[in-house]
């Protein structure tokens, strides 16, 4: 079970105190004729939903008689929302359905944190009518006493709670038809719950049940029951009895026996039974099409549609759920399953260690240095970092990285690239789907370094002895390579790559229509030698072209040995054998095959032209600014067929001038935006260098990054109308400060590639250069956080409070401010924004100086704000200052070598070599 974020509770305060803030908000808030359409009230997409039922309730407005449906958030201050719910039964007494799910924000893992519920009035049981209660993702730890004298109740959610047992006066439901309380800490069941005989719907999965009362058996309606991932050790054999059911799911608990009677339910058409202890199975079930069995240590062997690749998961080992604050954690010769929240899942099995030992990881942003790909290679995640690095275990590691499967992936595969000594290697990898843009890459590894995603071409590998083989591509057929004997005098391991290029692509850049091209043939072996005998390559004719036919003064044999720049025609060197489909010639050294049809005379330039456009990328670049503080930037570089998509979902945040025209850039490729007419970047970040951001382009990443500008400008008299222009490469003395002059040099080899404008708005009233920046604070200095992990000085929190708006009450509750020590704020500052923000921040801030975990408190307070671009800029300040410290521990030479990143070595894999 994924792990919960911690939840921030508002102080306690005396009812007085509560009946005081009902009032404040029923006088002070504005009503809102949009709010009541038809039957529903959908209040949880409000800010102060709780203040506006108040409002609507004290005006006793007539459209409440007809409401039908309610949502409030659980998110919700605990007692404004307890105070707002005892005025439901009298103003809306045709309600229906109430939703008082939590669930609207997210933790640091992106995964919904729980509201503040933990109770309900009293009076909720008069509401008559109420057919449907959804109280999930809360804090309820009992269940309210209200609840089981709903007698109307059919659907009762309570999932993502904390209930550890359930009253035996939940039976009394007479209607109830589906009752969901999974994710909770559940131990026992009532035996009362057998009395609830209209149930259909049963879930109580991911608990802590160890029995099962026998009166489940009594659930005469059941048709889905749902179990998985408890303790369970047996069944009772009660089950056996519920003729109804439909679909049963007992995966991932402790069973190691079922009752045979299971086999013989009329209706049942799952029974899923996969990751338990069973050793021995009824007959009946083996043979059963509708069972699932596996991961399960069966004494006998299963058939073959029971049969399971995956070794049985040993229930006794521990499971780590470790957040984004945490970098390390300690694995002891038990074993133990790790997520991490990057989007990583280790399995160390039982032995894999002597002794414990302590594990660090860090997520690191791709840069070339990191990243070794070849030619035709797509990195698809960021670099992971597994400290000690070389440590063997004394058991293979199972790794699962986390990753969005490429959009073209026909003749190519995905594997884990992972640095081995000195040399990048790929690891076996077996892909499991998780849903369907999201896919686990899992590979097993025997020590830690350095591990990304990568999608390469098909790649087909042999050992060739001296006595010879025969090396064909999977991906085309056609492909084949024939090692004679004698061709070696000792083992030697080649591998063999084909990349396909379309013939409409070649056409158009030879600008001739019978021009086609066989594909892209790369051979490759470890060690440099030739070989003792030819080796005959077979390839297919380009299309549309036969040995029949063939004018054999319009086929070119092209050859690429890097790092030359240039491709050969070795036609003449060679002696091609052509049959009717394809063209066989013999080499003794291994490297990159290409056979073309055309009426060119010279084509080793074109083959250059035409072998860059296949690793080539079309994509635009983009410039927003956030409609709400137009001094945020939004800089991206996307893929041309992501545009439209992306810009849909970001035009009601931001605005922005149209995207820049197409451009093309390589996988990997270094370019950097920088800010012109005025305008500069507004913080010290590790990215940016000479006031330019740098960026590298990966196709399947996202080249996104939101920065905050400045001016020098005085923008009370006038807007600024400035520009950020995008030029190729790292960035360098020789790019002019304006795009002007080398627009004018736009060409092959042109460094700009697009400018877009940027408008800084003119600033009306009291606002002035210095707003946001605390010119007339008097505060003691002050730092949060630690040299290690990074310090946020007075300075830096000014900058966030400069960005905050309107948004800092959220911010401020997601910090634990008391609700009511929220309202005396905006009372003291009530003409001061500003004064507001500050004030909350600083004394926040105030009060955490030296503990532990302030910072990252600030950054999931700014997360579940939806302020993420404020806590990316945090983390950007945070690495920066970690960066300073471990360059000046290195150069006191007390640094661990397992900090330095990688670097590139002559002896690195084929692909990288030839990048």
């Amino acid at each position: 079970m994924a792990a919960e974020a911690e939840r921030l509770e508002p102080e306690a305060a005396a009812p007085e105190d509560a009946v005081g803030e009902v009032a404040d908000a029923v006088d002070g808030e504005p009503g809102d004729p949009h709010l009541l359409l038809g039957n529903r009230l959908n209040l949880h997409l409000y800010p102060r939903g709780c203040h506006r039922l108040l409002h609507l309730c004290a005006q006793r407005a007539p459209q409440l008689l007809e409401v039908e449906f309610l949502q409030l958030s659980g998110h919700e201050d605990p007692r404004l929302l307890e105070a707002t719910l005892a005025q439901v039964p009298a103003n809306l007494q045709h309600l229906r359905s109430l939703v008082l799910r939590g669930g609207q924000q997210q933790d640091v893992l992106g995964a919904c944190s729980r509201g503040f519920l933990t109770t309900l009035p009293a009076g909720l049981s008069g509401l008559a009518r109420l057919a449907h209660l959804d109280l999930s993702f809360n804090s309820l730890e009992t269940l309210p006493a209200c609840v089981p004298h709903m007698r109307g109740l059919s659907t009762l959610l309570l999932s993502y709670n904390c209930l550890s047992e359930l009253p035996d006066s939940l039976g009394a439901l007479p209607s109830l038809s589906f009752l969901s309380v999974s994710h909770n800490c559940l131990q026992t069941l009532p035996p009362a719950l057998g009395s609830l005989s209209t149930l259909q719907r049963l879930d109580l999965s991911e608990n802590l049940l160890d029995t099962l009362p026998p009166e489940i058996g009594d659930l005469s309606s059941l048709t889905e029951l749902n179990l998985a991932s408890n303790r369970l050790q047996g069944l009772p054999i009660s089950l056996v009895g519920l003729r109804s059911l439909r679909f049963l799911i007992l995966h991932s608990n402790l069973l190691t026996s079922v009752p045979s009677g299971l086999a013989h339910l009329p209706l049942l058409a799952r029974l899923d039974l996969r990751d338990n202890q069973l050793r021995d199975v009824p007959p009946e079930l083996l043979d059963a099409p509708f069972a699932r069995l596996q991961g399960n240590p069966l004494g006998k062997a299963l058939p073959a549609s029971h049969s399971a690749p995956e070794t049985p998961v040993t229930r006794e080992m521990p499971r780590l759920f470790l957040n984004s604050d945490l970098d390390s954690f300690l694995v002891t010769p038990q074993g133990c399953l790790v997520t991490l929240a990057c989007g990583v899942r280790l399995r160390f099995p039982a032995g894999a260690t002597a002794d414990p030992v302590n594990i660090h990881y860090r997520l690191r942003l791709p840069e070339p240095r990191l990243v070794p790909l070849g030619p035709h290679d797509a990195l698809l995640s960021a670099v992971l970092e597994l400290r000690p690095h070389g440590v063997a275990f004394q058991q293979e590691v199972d790794l699962w990285l986390l990753f969005v499967p490429p959009r073209a992936r026909r003749c190519r595969e995905v594997v884990v690239r992972t640095l081995s000594g000195d040399s990048w290697s790929d690891l076996e990898t077996h892909l499991e789907e998780e849903a369907p843009k999201r896919l686990w890459a899992h590979c097993q590894v025997p020590h830690f370094s350095w591990f990304l995603v990568v999608s390469r071409p098909v790649s087909n590998t042999c050992l060739v002895p001296p006595e010879g083989t025969l090396l064909c591509s999977s991906g085309h057929p056609g492909v084949k390579v024939t090692f004679p004997p004698g061709a070696t005098d000792e083992p030697r391991r080649v591998r063999m790559q084909v990349v396909h290029m379309a013939g409409r692509e070649l056409r158009a850049l030879l600008e001739e229509p019978g021009a086609a091209a066989s594909p892209l043939l790369c051979l490759s072996q470890r060690g440099t030698a030739s070989f003792l005998q030819p080796v005959t390559v077979q390839l297919p004719l380009p299309p549309g072209v036969t040995g029949l036919s063939l004018d054999r003064t319009c086929l070119h044999l092209l050859y690429w040995a890097p790092p030359a720049a240039a491709w050969d025609d070795i036609t003449a060197q060679a002696a091609l054998e052509i049959t009717h489909l394809y063209a066989r010639f013999r080499v003794t050294h291994f490297s990159w095959y290409w056979l073309w049809h055309t009426t060119r005379s010279c084509v080793q330039g074109l083959a250059r032209k035409a072998w860059e456009r296949l690793r080539l990328h079309q994509v635009n670049l983009i410039a927003l600014q956030r409609r709400r503080d137009p001094e945020q930037v939004l800089l991206q570089c996307l893929p041309r067929r992501k545009v439209d998509a992306t810009l849909q979902r970001l035009l009601d945040r931001y605005r922005g001038p149209e995207p820049s025209d197409t451009v093309e850039m390589f996988e990997g490729e270094k370019f950097f935006a920088a800010f012109e007419k005025g305008i500069d970047v507004d913080a010290d970040r590790p990215d940016c260098v000479e006031g330019r951001i740098c960026f590298v382009f990966y196709s399947h990443l996202k080249n996104l990054k939101e920065v905050y500008v400045t001016t020098a400008l005085d923008r009370r008299a006038q807007a600024v109308r400035g520009q950020v222009s995008f030029y190729r490469g790292a960035v360098s003395e020789e790019v002019p400060e304006e795009a002007a002059a080398a627009r004018q040099r736009k060409g092959a080899d042109s460094l700009w590639m697009a400018t877009l404008p940027i408008k800084l708005p003119r600033l009306r009233g009291s606002q002035g250069p210095e707003r946001g920046r605390g010119a007339s604070l008097s505060l003691a200095p002050l730092n949060l956080g630690d040299a290690e992990t990074g310090f946020l000085t007075q300075s830096n929190l000014l900058n966030v409070a400069g960005r905050l708006g309107t948004d800092w009450p959220a911010v401020a509750l997601h910090l634990g401010m008391p609700y009511r020590e929220l309202q005396r704020v905006q009372h003291e500052f009530r003409d001061d924004l500003d004064g507001q923000i500050r004030c909350m921040l600083f004394s926040w801030a105030e009060r955490q100086a030296g503990q532990p975990g302030a910072v990252g408190l600030l950054v999931r307070a700014l997360e579940q704000s939806d302020r993420l671009d404020i806590a990316e800029e945090v983390r950007a300040i945070l690495e920066l200052g970690r960066r300073k410290y471990k360059d000046s521990i290195q150069r006191a030479s007390l640094a661990p070598r397992d900090l330095a990143p990688p670097k590139p070595s002559a002896s690195q894999s084929p692909e990288s070599a030839q990048a």
